[in-house]
This record gives C-alpha cells, structure tokens and sequence, in this order.
C-alpha cells in the first residue's frame, strides 16, 4: 500500500470520492465485519495526501499558539480538531473559488487533515503549560527573579519526543478499544458527525467559519490595544538623574472599577495613618482582555461560577485568615502565611487549591476502578472473524511492529533527555516509561466511556510515585510526571482522530501517520511559543502588586507537589499544612457527594471550579463567570443561535487573541525592547 496519495485532479474524478451515505451515528454499534463490508472506504480513497498534511500542519500550529495560551491562563486545553474542520473546509472553499486550488478535498483528506492539525494544536503543548512552567518558577530566587529558562534543544527534543512517544502507545490499544468495544470517545464522534455535516451542509460551514474569522479579527485587537508597546515616554531616573524612555500601551490591561463601592477585609499603616486595603488591591479588577470571558463561554456556568466562589471565599475568608497566621521557622524570622493581599492566590490559596485538585482528582480515580480493571483485561489480543477479515485488517490497521519499533526508539530517546538535562537517572527513566504505558491505557478507556483524559490524575500518581522514589529533586518528580501526563493526552487524542476516521471509513494506518506528522509542527509552535509569551518567570509569578499575565494553575499545583515531597510537611508554614488538610478532606467530601447523589451533581460545588478560583488570580475567574452567564443568557434567549454560533464565536476570540498575542510578543522583543 502505498502511503501518500494523490488527490482527485478534476471534478470527475472528485465525485468518486463522496461522503458515505452513512452518518456517523447510524455506524457507531457496527460490529468490525460489517464496518469493512458497508463503512470503509477502501485503500484507494485519496486521504493522506501532501494537501491535507500541510493544511494541518498550517492550521494546527497557528491553534498550537491557542492552546498554549489558554493553558498557560486556566491550566487547560481546547479540542482543536473540530474547528480545524470548519476552518479547513472554508479556506479550501476560498482556494477553489479563487482557482488556486483546482478540486475539493475529499471528506477522508480532511479528517487526515484533522489528524494532523489536532496533534500540532492539542497533543504537544501539555507539557509546557505544566511541568516546563513549573520548572522556571522553581528555578526563580530572590537574587534571580526572573529564573533560568532550559535550552530550546532540551524543550525541543522533550516535545517531539513525548508526543511520538504517545502516539505509538495508541496502537495495541485500537483495535480493542474503537473496533471491538466500539467505546463511543464523545469527542471523535462529534468531529465526524460535524465532518460529515459540512460535506452535506457546506452553506452552513461557511457561516459558521465567517463568524469564526470576524471574531478572531475582533479577538486580535486586544492584544494591540494593551499589550503592544507602542506609546514612548521620556522620564528621569530619581536615582541616577538621567532619562530613560519608558515605553507603554495605547490602552491599559485592567479597570479597578470595584474600588469605588466594594468593601474588602483588611488595614495596613500608610503615611497618613491606618487604611483600608482596596478591592485592587486583592486583584479584584476587571480585565479588558476578552480570552477568559471566550473560555468561561466554553466551559459553562457551574465550574465558571464556583470558580468565582472559590476566588470570593480567597478574599473574604481565606485570605485575611492567612494575613493573622504568623510563625517562627526555623530560622527564627517571623512569616505570615499570606503577606500581603496580592499574595494571597499564591502563598495560601494555592496550598488549599491544590488540595482539593489533587485529593478530588485522585479519588475521582480510583472511583472509576471498572474503567482500570477493564482497560487491563481488555489488552489481550483481539482475532478476527475468518481468514478474509484478518487480511483486512493487516492490510489496514496499523502493525504491532510500529508499536514495538516506535516506542523501542522514542521510550530510549525519553530516557536519555531525562537523564541528560532532568536529572532523571536512566533506570527510573524506563521505569518512568513502563508506568505510563499502563496508566495511558488506563486514560484511553476513560476518554472513550466518558471524554474525560484524567491527564491530571495520570501526573500527579508519577508525582507520588517519585516523590517517593526520589524526593530530593523537583527536576525529576515534574519530568517524570510529564512523560505520563503527555503520553496519555497524546494517545488519547489519536483514539479520538481514529474513532472519527473509523465513522467515516479512513484507513487508520494513513491517519496514524497523519497524527504522527502533526508533531512537528506543534514541537516548533509550543517551543517557540512558550519562549516569546513566557520570557522569564515573571511573567508566571508576577511581580509587586500585579498578577501575572500568566498564573499557569497547572504549572502551580505540579509546582506544589513537587515542593510538598522536597521540603517535607514539617517545614511548612502551620497554616499551610492546616489548609492543605482542609483541601484534602473538601475534596474527598465533594467527590463522595455527587458518587452518592448523581442526581444532583449539577447543584453540588465544583471541585475542579473551586480549587480553581483559590489557584487563579481574582480578574480570571471573574471573567470566566462573566462569559459563562452571558453564553447561558443567550441560550435562553435564542437557543438556536446559540448553538450555531456559541462555539465558533467563542472559538474564534480565543484564537485571534492568542495567534496575536504571540505576534505581539515578537514586535515587542524586536522592536520595543528596553
């Protein structure tokens, strides 16, 4: 078989490449039989062609650039291959009216294209918004508060390596999973069903990818208004009496417009006596950039709004709680475990936060302990139905020896970057590998029952695993976590590609080696990318009185946990180990609620929301619980668009946002520098 294709050269030959007749929900409970006989399209439908790789490759890493920073903002990703689909089938729309391009691609090119695009976009970027963000806030200090960032080639190499590494980790667990089990991977279902929808309704993607466009556009203007460095100003240094040119934006990043009528805890000696701290002074402003308001769109409102609680209950209750807790370390200074308001997301709302992540997390997994006794069970090799369907599937499933080959290769290249530049020594490095095979697999069976990758839970078992096996280095407890974490959103998102090409008839070999290809590009747009957003550990920590542009909530409870095993328990603040007990027992308590009461999940408190809101700056959750009020208020008051429209406009802020705030960085670093 050969593997890159040619695709339709004229109209003639493009209508022998149709869509199925199928959708995809009338072909989710065939049997594999049945799939070859009805649903697949055989090994000569165009798919992996040069035009649908590069499309991909284009697209995925522009969403790369999304991804990374939205991660780098709420410590999450965004599934990118839906509106891959959208945009690719407009753009290609586009071509073919303005004759650069002389055929449609065929429904297979484009799902290849997803492939590619959803690799680039989603699977590589995991680790730098987690381990590689918590690895140059540790390495910040008094004396260096900017921090050390690694060498590209480490990051590079890192990248590459873990998201190939995932990828082949997918290949035993296929056929099981999507051809056998027929598990439904919710998300891979509904890119095809929308793959299929365009190719029948292409008036209705083109609409959808206009409004997509002009909100990116409107999106991309925020970044210019606040972040661009273009208005200069000529001052004088007090201390040295020379002037220097202080450089700002048209327009500023926040409006403190609840410090004219809200009321906060709190007093601190100022020159004229004793005051009254500001609400601003807590963080609680009102940020112009639209991205968080975009994302709390997305997200909906129960995790937005108790997002908002949790960031309420850190100014009125935990923070000023932690303001009164002082202790003498051991090195007889008195601390106060929240210093001063600004603080108070980071030195004890963070300690609370994570306790509830973690504790919620973890628990949430063993819970699902059908889902591991399944995922185990369910790895013995599948036979199929007779001699013919066994040539099929050789012929198009992709082989045991890519698996044994790839992972052979990108498992020793992991081991060997560990040892090299994480402080990994080579026997834990392969430990760490074996590991996270097993809780991939673990991963992959919940995203196909219930869409949800516990990419989380996946890195903070390494973190316990290590930070038993190694506790003295943070370096290794966060490296070795990261090769679970992205491993397993790695495999996950190529089951996810699989299941939407399997619906739609693709030959999963040529998909595979999509999805493979994609991680070029994506290693070249996260690297990149997280140099020009992230210059130094500032722009994670913040600095004085102002939050960061970043806060990386995943960065900072990996962080966290890290610390917790280097340190020891006994040489924290009191009041830090007495609010890590209190996240604890909050988030075992919140995770048994909705086990005993499903019914009433959608009214119990989110723990993911709330430790959220405790870990992030105030601004962010505010805006989060902003979009999520005005998303459900244009759902009630026209359903219909709303769910037309909700995503790609939603979509498109986010991207235009983050594609130009990567462009900003760059014409900052270039031409506005010092």
């Amino acid at each position: 078989m050969s593997i890159l294709q040619r695709p339709p050269q004229d109209e003639a030959e493009s209508q022998k490449f149709t869509p199925n007749a199928l959708s995809p929900d009338q072909t989710l409970d065939y049997d594999e039989g049945r799939w070859y006989r009805e649903v697949y399209r055989g090994a000569e439908f165009p798919q992996l062609t040069w035009r649908a790789i590069l499309m991909g490759s284009a697209l995925g890493f522009l969403l790369a650039f999304t991804n990374l920073y939205i991660g780098l903002k709420t410590g999450w990703g965004l599934g990118v291959a839906i509106t891959a689909c959208i945009l690719s089938y407009a753009l290609w729309s586009l071509f073919l009216s303005l004759g650069i391009a002389k055929t449609p691609m065929t429904i297979l090119e484009t799902n290849c294209m997803q492939s590619t695009a959803s690799s680039a976009g989603y699977a590589t970027g995991g680790t730098m918004v987690s381990a590689i963000a918590a690895l140059l806030m540790l390495s910040a200090s008094e004396q260096n508060p900017q921090g050390q960032h690694l060498p590209a080639t480490a990051l590079a190499l890192w990248t590459a390596l873990l998201g190939a590494l995932g990828t082949v980790m997918a290949i035993p667990m296929k056929r099981n999973l999507i051809n056998h089990e027929r598990l439904k991977f919710p998300s891979g279902t509904a890119a095809a069903t929308t793959l299929h929808s365009l190719y029948s309704e292409g008036k209705e993607a083109i609409v959808k990818a206009r409004a997509l466009a002009l909100s990116a556009l409107f999106g991309a203007c925020f970044p210019i208004l606040i972040e661009l460095q273009l208005v200069a100003t000529r001052v004088k240094d007090a201390a040295t009496g020379l002037e220097m040119t202080v450089r700002a934006a048209l327009w500023t990043a926040e409006t403190h417009v609840f410090d004219a009528f809200l009321w906060t805890p709190g007093t601190h000696k100022t020159a004229e006596g004793v005051a009254q701290y500001k609400p601003s002074e807590w963080l609680m402003v009102l940020e112009h950039n639209p991205v968080m308001i975009a994302a709390g769109a997305l997200v909906g409102p129960r995790l937005a709004l108790w997002m908002l609680v949790g960031g309420l209950s850190l100014v009125y209750g935990v923070g000023p709680w932690g303001m009164e807790q002082v202790w003498t370390n051991p090195a007889g200074v008195e601390v106060a475990a929240t210093s001063a308001p600004y603080k108070a997301w980071k030195e004890v709302g963070l300690w609370l936060g994570v306790a509830v992540m973690v504790s919620s997390g973890l628990l949430s997994f063993v819970m699902q302990w059908r889902t591991i006794a399944r995922a185990f069970s369910g790895l013995r090799g599948v036979k199929g139905e007779g001699d013919a369907l066994e040539r099929l599937t050789r012929e198009t499933e992709v082989p045991m020896s890519w698996f044994i080959w790839g992972a052979s290769l990108a498992g020793a290249g992991v081991v060997v970057v560990g040892d090299v530049y994480f402080e990994i020594p080579w026997h834990y490095g392969v430990l760490a590998v074996f590991l996270s095979f097993a809780l991939s697999l673990v991963a992959c069976r919940a995203t196909g029952e219930s869409d949800i990758t516990p990419v989380g839970a996946m890195g903070k078992v390494m973190q316990l695993t290590y930070g038993v096996l190694i506790p003295q280095s943070t370096t290794a407890n966060l490296m070795t976590a990261s090769v679970t974490a992205s491993t397993a959103g790695s495999a996950a998102d190529l089951l996810n590609d699989l299941k939407s090409g399997y619906l739609l008839g693709a030959n999963p070999r040529r998909q595979f080696l999509a999805q493979l290809i994609g991680i070029f590009s994506g290693t070249i747009a996260t690297v990149s990318g997280f140099y020009l957003l992230v210059p130094d550990a500032i722009t994670l920590l913040g600095a004085g009185g102002e939050a960061p542009r970043f806060p990386a909530p995943a960065a900072q409870a990996w962080k966290a946990v890290a610390e917790l095993f280097k340190h020891g328990l006994d040489n924290m603040h009191p009041a830090h180990q007495q609010v890590l007990a209190w996240g604890v027992g909050l988030g075992v308590t919140l995770v048994l609620l909705e086990a005993l009461s499903p019914k009433l999940r959608p009214y119990l408190p989110s723990a993911t929301g709330l430790s959220l809101g405790l870990i992030l700056p105030f601004q962010y959750p505010l805006s989060m619980a902003l979009g999520a009020l005005g998303a459900w208020a244009w759902q009630r008051q026209s359903a219909e668009a709303a769910e037309r429209f909700l995503v790609p406009i939603s979509a498109g802020v986010i991207a235009g946002v983050s594609i130009m705030g990567v462009i900003v960085a760059i014409l900052n670093n270039a031409l506005f520098a010092g």
